[in-house]
């Protein structure tokens, strides 16, 4: 028998670890965040995101395929009919790792997964924003140009006053 390459098991055996995470992610898009072990976490995390990149293809196909990973035919439909269209405008990173403190009976590091629903800042609205302020910010930089050849002739004329008003000063000084 071929010996595993993953490592230690969650629950002992690979058939057993596949049910704790279908479990897992099916409690995590029904709940939206869950706590759990590190070391579970760190497992659910590309589970569950490769599952939310089905449900956003949403055809019949991908379906079928994620109710072989989650068998509950609610959290599923839950995932595809509410859950996905959340999802549209995000291309990956749907879900996010917060540690905690460790748990009280064992000491355990637990941490935070949660899903990330808040909308992206670079949706398609800010990117003409950012076009615009991209835009200004040219033009800017070009009036300070016209501004720093005046603001240099001002600087010249202040030099030239203050220079007359010397010499007014000491040809005052000269005739006392």
């Amino acid at each position: 028998m071929p010996t595993p390459k993953k490592g230690a098991r969650l629950g002992g055996s690979a058939s057993h670890q596949k049910k704790i995470l279908a479990n897992l992610a099916a409690q995590l898009i029904e709940h939206h965040a869950i706590k759990t072990t590190d070391a579970k976490a760190k497992l659910l995390r590309p589970y569950v995101e490769k599952i939310i990149t089905k449900a956003k293809k949403g055809t019949v196909a991908d379906r079928r395929n994620v109710l072989k990973l989650i068998p509950n035919k609610e959290v599923v439909a839950y995932l595809f009919n509410e859950l996905a269209p959340q999802f549209e405008g995000r291309p990956g990173g749907y879900t996010r790792i917060i540690k905690l403190e460790n748990r009280k009976g064992d000491n355990a590091p637990v941490s935070q997964i949660s899903l990330v629903l808040e909308e992206l800042a670079s949706s398609e609205a800010e990117r003409a924003t950012k076009a615009a302020a991209a835009q200004a910010e040219v033009e800017e930089t070009e009036v300070p140009e016209v501004e720093a050849d005046e603001a240099t002739d001002a600087a010249a004329a202040d030099e030239a006053a203050e220079a007359e008003a010397a010499e007014a000063a000491e040809e005052t000084a000269e005739e006392k």
